[in-house]
């Protein structure tokens, strides 16, 4: 059972820095709350949770994510803002959307849900919020509320729910809090629905998931003896379920889909694996292998999990059933050659890796330990080629310029070799090393070389 965290002690910090923001905002009392002041406000809020660390950076979660979102949008009135869809690294069932189109999903609800129209559903009811503009509305109907404390109210509103954060967010945000309050009122909720139930059902979805997810939250509520933080927000279930069951019997009749993108059991595998720690996980990926053995997505998870526990035999074992299950699955066959890259089984590894990437070539970690394989076996034309490909494709990772500073060195690429461990331990922050290696690097180019400009220029930087 997925309980609650309303406690993770980094969350005080974000409270912090979001007062310092409040501080930081224009003090103008608003006439009205204008669509650039729920671009500005919505942007701020995003980029402070970007800084505390609290938005996932899981490339393949998010991009799940933003094509369910943007398959909702493609069938909604979209109001005038750049959507942006995020998951908050939290257990806590819940959702929400802040003005200027952010949306927000917290991992404990993404992994809750039993389909992909269920958290649609999700997406096209806090979408319907953005494009009604009912926080602004809310803002507009108080009494000269001022910019510059709507950061701290958004998060006491939504990002509190109990124990100790809430504490925290009173203690930042009392003033706001008693100015104004965030909880959308049955109107709101109502016209959330009934827009959102209209984009879910033009996108494909049955209608019917809506009503499933708030039927699963209200269970939840139920075993839980916990209130999750979705229905301190978003009030009135029981009226929204009957709201939602007339539309249903009325003008939602036609059924849909309740998977159309797919791959949803997989993210939900990612995010616990990112989310809980591994001796909860085992206990989890092992219940659902007992009631279906041949589960891809529990072996895959539970083969993760021991292998972050430092069970390699076991590991390996349920990797190589997951393959013979899965042959042409690329998350398993990239994990599992990394698995084998890290033992030293370099052949094994080798054709796991060239696997994944001809299935999925433009995965990351895919490429990164298929470089380092081939770098392995001494193979350093391929893996200079695939490294000086991944640095233009991320040119702030320090693990690439590690490596293709491996390579020049082995090649007898001094001058380059220098360079790019230069590059490497700036990004590290490690200033004395970084100028140890470029000024060695500058020695092996000739002044007129563009090379030797690029490397001065890095110097003067360090040294200023």
């Amino acid at each position: 059972m997925l309980h609650t965290n309303h406690t993770a002690p980094k969350w005080v910090l974000l409270f912090f820095l979001l007062w310092l923001l409040a501080g930081s905002m224009p003090r103008t009392a608003l006439a009205s709350f204008t669509l650039e002041d729920e671009k500005k406000l919505g942007k701020e809020f995003y980029d402070k949770l970007g800084k505390g660390h609290f938005i996932l950076q899981n490339e393949r979660a998010n991009t799940f994510l933003t094509l369910l979102g943007e398959r909702i949008l493609a069938h909604s009135d979209k109001a005038p803002f750049a959507f942006k869809f995020s998951i908050i690294r939290s257990s806590a069932i819940n959702a929400f959307a802040t003005p200027g189109g952010y949306v927000y999903v917290n991992q404990g609800l993404i992994n809750l849900v039993e389909n992909e129209g269920e958290l649609a559903s999700v997406l096209a009811h806090e979408i319907a919020h953005v494009n009604g503009r009912h926080i602004a509305e809310i803002v507009d109907k108080s009494q000269k509320i001022n910019i510059s404390t709507l950061a701290a109210v958004l998060a006491g509103a939504f990002l509190g729910g109990g124990g100790e954060l809430t504490a925290a967010v009173t203690s930042f945000s009392v003033a706001a809090a008693t100015s104004l309050s965030l909880k959308y009122s049955r109107e709101h909720e109502e016209s959330a629905d009934r827009m959102g139930l209209t984009y879910l059902a033009a996108a494909g979805y049955d209608g019917k998931s809506m009503l499933a997810f708030l039927k699963i939250m209200k269970r939840y509520e139920y075993y839980s003896n916990t209130i999750p933080s979705y229905f301190l927000t978003h009030p009135g279930t029981d009226e929204r379920s009957h709201y939602i069951d007339a539309l249903l019997q009325t003008t939602h009749r036609q059924g849909g889909a309740d998977q159309i993108i797919g791959g949803l059991r997989r993210i939900q595998t990612i995010l616990l694996l990112d989310g809980k720690p591994p001796d909860a996980n085992i206990h989890h990926f092992l219940k659902a292998l007992k009631d279906h053995p041949d589960d891809t997505d529990a072996l895959y998870g539970l083969a993760i999990t021991e292998d972050k526990l430092g069970m390699v035999t076991e590991s390996l074992e349920h990797f190589r059933k997951a393959v013979r299950l899965a042959p042409d699955d690329p998350d398993i066959l990239r994990d599992l050659g990394i698995t084998l890259f890290k033992l030293g089984q370099f052949d094994e590894a080798l054709k796991n890796l060239r696997r994944a990437t001809e299935l999925q070539g433009n995965d990351l970690n895919s490429n990164l330990y298929l470089g380092k394989t081939l770098l392995a076996q001494g193979d350093m034309p391929n893996a200079l080629r695939l490294f000086k490909k991944l640095e233009e494709r991320r040119p702030d990772d320090p693990e690439i310029y590690y490596n293709l500073a491996t390579v020049y060195g082995k090649t007898g690429g001094v001058g380059d070799s220098h360079y790019y461990f230069g590059l490497y331990f700036k990004k590290k922050g490690k200033v004395d090393s970084a100028l140890f290696h470029f000024k060695a690097a500058l020695k092996e180019f000739s002044q007129n070389r563009p090379k030797a400009k690029e490397i001065k220029k890095e110097i003067d930087s360090l040294i200023r």
